[in-house]
């Protein structure tokens, strides 16, 4: 148990060293190389947690037939298809096309940033919150490019409004799904929407004002320049477009199947892999696409289900919210265990291990979309606290070499965790 948490502690560590920029780097920087310690030795986020899981392989802390088993597919199969997808509308520029369709309107730079918050935050709720940070990424990339805005603001907007629009919706992301089918949920998108929609629009609005507070000289409201982007392959790009048609359409029928709870298992991933199917079969491109897809966020999530696999094996972070003696029941325990336990074992794990404890518990609807808050909110609180963040930095990094800093997230995404957990802890105590 000490070898599994102890790896975790040093991953963590090393993830948030490594993501300092160069001002919080110069007591640990090379002097002769004149180069931040992470840049020296070549580090990048997926190789720490690669490292992570083959110390807890190599000690034994996992079986290799255990570390299979705790590799979840369907989250590799659905960020393989939608990877695909993704890759093919930017080489084809049908995305900096659709880009233009969708912020056009926008006039300022302070339009841009609310248009940016809520409808990215909006859509996530419906086309799942990885499936933005995969397709989101690119696009403010090229707004932040062309309208010479920090890349860094548009990337942190992006990671705030995916995570935050995400909590109103049982599809929103995996957590919320799995509270929803196995929660006895006669009504999730009724429930969901009737507890968490209101504190979720308020949350986007906090998030907007953070941001303009933090980066007050580099937001000023001036007017923003917005041009359509060519289609570079014109076949390429209608293959896209029907591609992004059939996640819409089957988005709406997994919507139908769990409103109308019929007995079928339409899973996130056959949504994804039958998007993709046009793309693969028919694009000549293809080789070239399945070449520059991100494959290291993949060995990233890999190697990340491994490790906290072990941890989870540990049985440590079980035994401690057993023995702290808490109101399972209570909102605010629901609510803060669901931001600082997901930091460390993840926040679908953490959903696994409290939902069966909830429901033994007597929980009404009002604790379960609790969890489903909480779980979903402590992706603002660190970078390991959503896969979304995740991938939108290893997205940004692999197209321009942009990345977010432990800092530049940690000091937003802490007062923000704090203030949209009072939020939410608000509506859910008054409703």
């Amino acid at each position: 148990m000490i070898i599994q948490v102890f790896v975790l502690i040093i991953v963590f560590v090393l993830i948030a060293a490594r993501q300092l920029s160069n001002k919080h780097l110069q007591l640990l920087q090379i002097k002769l190389l004149k180069t931040p310690v992470d840049k020296a030795l070549g580090l990048e986020i997926w190789h720490i947690m690669l490292f992570g899981a083959v110390v807890v392989l190599l000690t034994g802390q996992i079986s290799p037939v255990d570390a299979f088993h705790a590799i979840n597919f369907d989250v590799i199969i659905f960020l393989f298809g939608m990877f695909v997808i993704g890759q093919a509308m930017e080489q084809s520029g049908y995305l900096s096309h659709l880009s233009y369709k969708l912020f056009s309107k926008a006039k300022t730079v302070n339009h841009l940033l609310l248009l940016l918050l809520f409808g990215l935050g909006i859509a996530s709720a419906f086309l799942m919150n990885d499936t933005l940070a995969i397709i989101g990424t690119p696009v403010v990339l090229v707004l932040a490019a062309k309208n010479n805005i920090p890349p860094k603001i548009l990337l942190l907007a992006l990671a705030f409004s995916v995570t935050i629009g995400s909590v109103m919706s049982p599809i929103g992301n995996p957590q919320n799904l799995l509270i929803a089918i196995n929660g006895n949920m006669s009504n999730p998108f009724g429930t969901f929407f009737y507890y968490l929609f209101l504190p979720t629009m308020i949350c986007l609005f906090v998030a907007y004002f953070l941001l303009k507070f933090f980066y007050k000289d580099q937001l000023k409201n001036k007017p923003i320049r917005q041009e359509e982007g060519p289609i570079k392959n014109h076949r390429l790009a209608s293959l896209s477009r029907f591609s992004l048609v059939i996640v819409i359409l089957l988005i709406i029928v997994k919507i139908f199947v769990v409103v109308a709870a019929i007995p079928v298992d339409f899973r996130l991933t056959y949504i994804s892999l039958l998007a993709a199917l046009p793309i693969i079969i028919f694009s000549r491109k293809r080789p070239d696409i399945l070449r520059n897809i991100d494959w290291k966020t993949i060995v990233f999530f890999i190697a990340m289900f491994v490790l906290m696999g072990s941890v989870w094996q540990s049985g440590f972070f079980q035994a401690l919210i057993v023995s702290g003696h808490l109101s399972l029941l209570s909102i605010a325990v629901i609510l803060l265990a669901g931001v600082l336990v997901s930091q460390f074992i993840s926040n679908v794990p953490f959903v696994a291990l409290y939902l069966p404890l909830l429901i033994h518990s007597g929980a009404t609807g009002k604790e379960l979309v609790a969890l489903a808050a909480g779980g979903t909110l402590a992706g603002n609180l660190f970078i390991l606290g959503a896969a979304s963040n995740i991938i939108i930095i290893q997205n940004s990094e692999k197209r321009s070499k942009e990345t977010l800093t432990f800092i530049d997230f940690a000091k937003i995404g802490i007062p923000m965790t704090i203030i949209d957990v009072i939020v939410y802890w608000f509506f859910l105590t008054i409703l």
